[in-house]
């Protein structure tokens, strides 16, 4: 089924609103999505999707499954084999796949003529664009990325080096748009931090094509016409601009990342989908939105979050100036131990912070037959989870990634609210980046106390362990 975007009227580059639908699934934009790894979301078990109303477009990066051949997801039959073998819902959830983690930033050997290198729990694969086509065909993912050449050895790249990423990511994205099934296909924005590289590569996708090219994408005119939409990674533009040893100040560096941006998008259709990943905090989601238009953003910084620690609060637009605050706390702090406050001061209705009753008790034993109906769960608190995170609890972590993901997604639906309004979103931005800091200083703080809980934790298991040894001597 073909993914169908409908915009509010709007500029080229202004911001927007939107909604991206396919089967039932509809999803108002800008809006989120949800990272996993290895097609799992970090922390949250399969039940717990339903748990959550932020997780309806995910995001899968296939090399990790070509440890085996063939890929085990290519052996899932029926209609949606990528979801029923990733526990994902179709009428809830849209699947997008890629073969390349966006978020992994670590060397790898250059791409070839014909194939990527792409990174396996038992090394590096190379992954031709035929063999790309036929793992698409087998899982069926709603959204597919077209094979990016984006070369990860060390920046700052020649010339030459960037023509051959623009000509190999024409080239592959025109294989997979080879006479066949219509796929939903994003195309990755090649060019680096070249601005005339950016609208070359545009240029190029918008070229009438004739003879052979013109029957290898038909029914297409030219290849923009078989694209859904546009996808950036920030990450490799950012690891280009402090390997060219560009200006380091934050608004001038974001300012850069803008313009380039805007480059590739200005001779482009503005009607179609436009997603951002590596994005690094909702400031940047905020400027992205506002000068260049983006519609969908990846979550993994909130995810990350979660992840060490932190339990994200802040709303936006925001109601009250106050003094600059942090855009969260961080749990592991002791100030927390006896704090039996919810996780936000706004109000949250996420999986932590509004349980649901379970529809059914389980009997342990007789004493509990005369249990007929469950009261409602209170609600978790900063001490409880402060708690689980000192005792290696792995409920901490999931109780945090639904509140996160939840924040996130009422910060976007604040987004839409202001421009379904007509009010004035840069002013909004203003306010909000007055008023929380835009370092993300709380999680650089809660990663260093993440990391020592960690060590105690292995200090303390090897100590019992050294311990019984000890204790069995003769």
């Amino acid at each position: 089924m073909s993914l169908s975007f409908t915009l509010a009227p709007c500029s080229r580059l202004g911001p927007r609103t939107g909604t991206l639908t396919l089967r039932s699934v509809s999803i108002n934009t800008p809006g989120l999505m949800v990272t996993t790894s290895r097609g799992v979301v970090p922390h949250l078990s399969r039940d717990q999707h339903k748990r959550t109303a932020a997780l309806r477009l995910v995001h899968v990066p296939f090399e990790t499954f070509l440890e085996n051949t063939p890929p085990t997801p290519t052996l899932q039959p029926g209609l949606h084999p990528l979801h029923t073998f990733l526990g994902f819902d179709p009428n809830v959830h849209l699947v997008a796949m890629t073969l390349r983690d966006p978020a992994d930033g670590k060397e790898m050997p250059s791409n070839g003529h014909d194939y990527i290198s792409a990174s396996t729990a038992r090394g590096v694969r190379k992954v031709t664009p035929n063999q790309w086509r036929e793992y698409v065909r087998a899982c069926a993912p709603d959204v597919v990325v077209a094979l990016p050449d984006v070369p990860w050895s060390l920046p700052p790249f020649s010339q030459k080096r960037t023509t051959k990423s623009i000509e190999r990511t024409a080239a592959w994205l025109a294989h997979l748009l080879a006479p066949s099934p219509p796929l939903n296909i994003l195309v990755h924005m090649a060019g680096g931090t070249s601005e005339a590289a950016r609208r070359s590569f545009s240029e190029s996708l918008t070229e009438t094509l004739h003879g052979k090219e013109a029957e290898a994408v038909s029914p297409h005119r030219c290849i923009d016409d078989g694209a859904a939409g546009y996808i950036f990674d920030l990450l490799p533009l950012r690891r280009e601009m402090d390997a060219e040893a560009r200006e380091q100040d934050p608004v001038h560096r974001a300012n850069e990342t803008q313009a380039l941006l805007a480059v590739s998008l200005e001779h482009l259709s503005p009607t179609k989908l436009r997603v951002v990943n590596s994005v690094a905090s909702p400031h940047e989601i905020l400027r992205l939105i506002r000068s260049v238009g983006v519609d969908v953003f990846d979550a993994k910084w909130a995810q990350d979050a979660a992840h060490v620690g932190v339990a994200l609060d802040f709303v936006f637009p925001i109601r009250d100036k106050e003094l600059r605050r942090d855009l969260g706390h961080n749990l592991y702090r002791l100030q927390y131990a006896n704090d039996f406050a919810a996780f936000s001061a706004a109000a949250c209705f996420c999986g932590a912070c509004a349980p649901v009753a379970p529809p059914s008790a389980i009997s342990h034993s007789a004493l509990d037959a005369h249990v007929s109906a469950l009261a409602l769960p209170p609600a978790y608190t900063r001490a409880y989870v402060h708690h689980l995170l000192h005792t290696h609890e792995m409920s901490a972590h999931a109780l945090l990634v639904l509140h996160n993901l939840a924040v996130l997604d009422a910060f976007f639906a604040g987004v839409r609210d202001v421009l379904l309004r007509g009010e004035d979103l840069g002013a909004h931005a203003d306010a909000f980046s007055a008023q929380y800091d835009e370092n993300l200083t709380i999680v650089h703080e809660a990663r260093a106390m993440w990391k020592e809980v960690d060590i105690a934790r292995g200090k303390g298991r090897m100590a019992r362990e050294r311990a019984a040894d000890h204790s069995e001597l003769p």
